[in-house]
């Protein structure tokens, strides 16, 4: 099997796919709003890979989402709430942590199945 690597740079590919399996970090693309907006922003992303590659949210296995501020954890949340499909949720696991943006309130990492 091969690794298909999605719009390779020199320091990074947008996404990989492996086996079957999509790694994906999704960013906020609209950074001047709170958490909350932030979070939908990056989801919508996620959602624009996983349909560019044959998937959607009901195919994601595993999330990491990295939050700055603890205080925004109730608006990440109510974005995340708002988005996942109810009874088809992943693995979540989220993390207080630096972000490399100053700017980024989030950040998402994604391992979803792909259907070939």
């Amino acid at each position: 099997m091969s690794i298909k690597r999605i719009d390779p740079d020199d320091r990074w590919s947008e996404a990989t796919i492996y086996n079957g399996v999509i790694y994906y970090t999704g960013v906020p693309t609209n950074l001047i709003n709170d958490a909350y907006e932030q979070t939908k922003s990056t989801l919508n992303e996620i959602d624009k890979i996983l349909a560019r590659v044959n998937s959607d949210k009901t195919q994601i296995l595993d999330v990491t989402i990295f939050i700055v501020d603890i205080a925004d954890f109730p608006a990440m949340n109510q974005a995340w709430d708002e988005w996942v499909v109810k009874g088809q949720a992943p693995v979540r696991c989220t993390v207080q942590s630096g972000l490399m943006n100053a700017h980024y309130k989030v950040e998402i990492k994604i391992i979803a199945a792909v259907d070939q």
